[in-house]
């Protein structure tokens, strides 16, 4: 069974109409089906999803990256690796089934797969406890990580986390070190490490294993430091401001590429990734290979150079001055003419006012 958000309302009648067209019984018995009337109700409904999904607000995308039927990343690790091995465990406390981990392969190269899964039903979305990670997950993706760099084998992350557990459990055991070492050996690694947010990039849930050298989102996914509910509670205090939350985090995909806080997005088909999972699933696949080989001829420094000044750029006016071979590496800040002069003038105030009172001194004897 279809599941259906609150703004797909008509294409839910067409499609119930279209299903209906297609079933040879009808009131009177077995009738013929009118295979036209049935093209051109599903050409309206083509029209119709062209309509809405190109004119989504922030929180109707919002709303698509949460969907039901949303592929997830068992799917995606499915489709798009080989020989999956699944490995578990944080040698410390226990397994969090919230994250897949373990080694695959992808156009023959070994890779390390990590995947916040939600799950599909309500039993799995509970084992799975709806994708929000404990201290153990983090741990075990952080042994799986380092493993991965010593045998110099690249890091391929979905991401898909409304946040974070919040739970006692999880704070006695140390949820917070936990995601902050998750993050600290992200940026860490000689080896590329390439993110995918899949659907919801929530909070340091989600930036703990996407602090990478390349983090490309779906199209109707987001990706934002807290969820729009959360945001409006706290600035509203009113959760039912939602939208204008959402509008403000600029927390989708388009937004996100122009502050150049991601790297790229991956369009999704007509009407979401949902409505053809196999699709996106190609696409994703024909990304991260595409991304690998970009960092083939880099050494293990330049790796982590790239990583390094990707992150230091965000938010800074001229960004940073190369300081080695690659385009984008570099750690020396260059700022603009304009602050200089302003952090020049601050700093020597006391010289200029000094210079300034000389000056109008005199200027007053020679009138006088």
């Amino acid at each position: 069974m279809k599941n259906y958000l609150d703004f797909e309302k008509e294409i839910k009648a067409l499609e119930q109409e279209v299903d209906g067209l297609k079933s040879p019984f009808g009131s009177e018995g077995i009738s013929e089906v009118d295979t036209n009337k049935i093209k051109n109700t599903q050409q309206e409904i083509n029209k119709k999803l062209d309509e809405i999904y190109s004119n989504l607000n922030s929180w109707q995308r919002t709303q698509v990256a949460r969907h039901e039927d949303r592929p997830k990343a068992n799917f995606y690790i499915k489709k798009i690796f080989s020989q999956f091995t699944l490995l578990s465990g944080d040698r410390y406390f226990g397994d969090d089934k919230s994250v897949i981990a373990g080694f695959g392969l992808i156009d023959n190269k070994s890779v390390l797969i990590i995947g916040q899964e939600k799950g599909e039903d309500l039993n799995s979305r509970i084992e799975r406890n709806f994708g929000m990670m404990r201290p153990e997950g983090y741990r075990k993706c952080i042994r799986l990580m380092k493993l991965a760099d010593r045998f110099q084998i690249p890091v391929i992350s979905f991401i898909d986390t409304p946040g974070a557990y919040p739970g006692i459990g999880a704070e006695q055991r140390g949820q917070a070190s936990a995601i902050a070492n998750s993050i600290e050996c992200c940026m860490s690694l000689t080896v590329p490490n390439i993110s995918i947010i899949i659907g919801e990039g929530g909070s340091g849930g989600a930036i703990a294993l996407a602090s990478s050298n390349k983090v490309i989102m779906l199209e109707n996914s987001i990706y934002s430091v807290i969820s729009p509910e959360g945001c409006a509670s706290i600035l509203w205090r009113d959760p039912s401001k939602s939208l204008q939350a959402a509008e403000a985090m600029k927390l989708t995909a388009k937004d996100l590429l122009k502050l150049k806080i991601i790297d790229e997005v991956i369009p999704e088909p007509l009407g979401g990734a949902h409505r053809d999972p196999d699709v996106i699933a190609a696409d994703i696949k024909h990304s991260i290979i595409k991304n690998l080989k970009n960092f083939e001829n880099f050494s293990k420094d330049e790796i982590y150079d790239h990583r390094k000044s990707k992150f230091l750029q965000i938010g800074r006016d001229q960004g940073f001055s190369k300081s080695s071979s690659i385009s984008d590496a570099g750690l020396s800040y260059k700022g603009s003419t304009i602050s200089k002069v302003k952090l020049h003038l601050i700093k020597n105030k006391y010289i200029y006012g000094g210079i300034g009172l000389v000056v109008f001194v005199g200027l007053i004897t020679l009138i006088s």
